[in-house]
């Protein structure tokens, strides 16, 4: 057949309505008007060798437990000292055993003090790049909503328009397979909600503006490394989709 988008993919397809559409309740506010998933990068193959840091504990000393620190430092777990600049090392000391304690409590894991296999599925899951500090957040639920309550007010029925970039896109997928991925995309959304999304040529004037970027591209949301941003998007009326133009992994799927 051929490549598909995978399990990345959708889980964001599902972040970004429930961001864009009214809900009943916020779990956090997120002033910055976007949402963005939180994956790893294959290209550094740091998702097939996690393994390699299965049952680390406090002692262990591991090539690559310095991006950890720095995914635990990002998501409010892992702080650091004034007088310690942010070059972490791969010791796994005192400092991070209590980042992974504290991980391991905010998710519900057992306390094991150490990198079990369920705490490093956890880290590998897709999730929202907001800290997971903030007393608001339901951290088990690896989103959170849009304040405000953002939406597209068509009424009660709308019809959603959505345009690939001329410009912005990635040369490993073919533009055809891309688009019958998001038709297929949105085709489930349109059959569970009263939203219907048609394709135009218009990028400029679509409600959805779907591209594929790298680095800093414009928006202050560069896409980054080894644990890095998959994808972001902006809350209604704005509709930029941005995904990553890094190939990676759990993004590209054979079907």
């Amino acid at each position: 057949m051929f490549p598909l988008f995978g399990n990345c993919f959708f889980l964001f397809f599902f972040l970004f309505f429930f961001c864009f559409l009214p809900r009943l309740c916020f779990l956090t506010e997120i002033t910055s008007g976007q949402a963005t998933i939180i994956t790893t990068d294959d290209h550094n193959a740091t998702w097939h060798n996690f393994t390699r840091f299965k049952d680390a504990e406090k002692g262990s000393h591991i090539s690559g437990i310095s991006e950890l620190k720095k995914y635990f430092h990002r998501f409010g777990y892992l702080s650091i000292p004034d007088n310690q600049n942010d070059n972490f090392t791969d010791v796994f000391d005192a400092q991070f055993e209590s980042a992974v304690v504290l991980y391991q409590q905010k998710f519900g894991l057992s306390i094991t003090e150490k990198l079990d296999s369920e705490t490093i599925s956890t880290i590998m899951s897709p999730r929202c790049s907001v800290s997971d500090t903030s007393p608001t957040i339901h951290a088990t639920k690896h989103f959170a909503y849009f304040y405000g309550r953002p939406r597209w007010d068509h009424g009660s029925s709308m019809t959603l328009t959505y345009a690939f970039s001329s410009t912005d896109m990635i040369d490993y997928i073919s533009l055809p397979k891309i688009k019958t991925v998001f038709k297929r995309s949105f085709s489930k959304w349109a059959s569970v909600i009263p939203v219907n999304f048609t394709e135009i040529d218009n990028y400029p004037s679509a409600n959805i503006r779907i591209g594929f970027f790298k680095g800093n591209h414009g928006d202050s949301q560069p896409f980054d490394g080894v644990l890095g941003v998959l994808a972001h998007a902006f809350s209604p009326e704005n509709g930029r989709f941005h995904l990553t133009k890094m190939k990676r992994g759990p993004l590209i799927s054979r079907k």
